[in-house]
C-alpha cells in the first residue's frame, strides 16, 4: 500500500464524512420546519374550533349578541358587512372576537366574520399567516354612521346626515379579519369578501 492510496483512501473518507454531516445538519433542519409548521397548524385548527363554538350562539340571534354587549359601530359596509363592537372585550382572545361582523338580506342577519383590532401591528402574528388590514381614525354614531376624523374634537356632536348620538371615537387601527362563518376565496384573513356581494344592499 503506496503513501499516495493511503493519502487518497483518507481524503475520500474525509469528505465523505462531510457529505453525510451535511445531510443530516440538512435532515435535522428539515424536520424542525416541518415539526414547527406542524405545530402551528394545530394551534390554528384549535384556535378556529374554539372561536367557532364560542360564536355559534350568535350566528343567526343578533339580538343576542346586542345583548351580550355587542353594538352597531358601522352600516353596511361593501363586500364585508355591518360591525358590531363590544367595548367590553379587550386583547386577543379566541373566545371573545370584540368585533362580529354581519350580512343582512331582507330582516335576516347571519354572522360572516369576526375581527380583531390592534393600535399598532403586533410584533408577533396572533395566527400563522396572518395578514392585516386598517381602519382610519374617525367618530362612531350610535346608528352606526362613521365620520372620518383625525381626532376626537373634530368629531360632530351628532352624525351630519343622520343626526344619531355621537358614541365614540379611534384612532387608525390594524384590523384583523377572520371569515370564520363565510367562505372567501381571497383567504380566511381577506378584509373583504366578494361572495358576499348580493347583501351589498342590506
Amino acid at each position: 500500500m503506496t503513501p499516495r492510496f493511503i493519502m487518497r483512501t483518507a481524503i475520500v473518507g474525509l469528505a465523505f464524512i462531510a457529505v453525510v454531516s451535511v445531510m443530516a445538519a440538512t435532515g435535522s433542519s428539515a424536520t424542525r420546519n416541518v415539526t414547527k409548521t406542524t405545530a402551528a397548524s394545530s394551534t390554528l385548527s384549535t384556535d378556529i374550533a374554539q372561536a367557532r363554538l364560542a360564536t355559534a350562539k350568535y350566528v343567526s340571534n343578533l339580538a343576542l349578541a346586542k345583548k351580550d354587549g355587542y353594538m352597531i359601530i358601522t352600516k353596511m359596509i361593501p363586500n364585508m358587512g355591518f360591525h358590531y363592537l363590544n367595548p367590553n372585550v379587550k386583547g386577543f382572545n379566541v373566545k371573545k372576537p370584540p368585533i362580529l361582523v354581519y350580512e343582512k338580506k331582507g330582516t335576516t342577519y347571519n354572522l360572516a366574520a369576526l375581527e380583531w383590532v390592534f393600535t399598532s401591528k403586533p410584533a408577533k402574528a396572533p395566527w400563522p399567516g396572518a395578514k392585516y388590514g386598517s381602519f382610519g381614525a374617525g367618530c362612531h354614531y350610535a346608528d352606526g354612521s362613521f365620520v372620518p376624523a383625525a381626532t376626537q374634537d373634530a368629531c360632530p356632536k351628532t352624525d351630519p346626515q343622520s343626526g344619531a348620538a355621537f358614541t365614540f371615537w379611534h384612532p387608525l387601527l390594524i384590523t384583523l379579519h377572520v371569515w370564520l362563518w363565510y367562505p372567501n376565496p381571497s383567504g380566511i384573513y381577506a378584509s373583504t369578501n366578494s361572495l358576499v356581494s348580493p347583501f351589498n344592499g342590506g
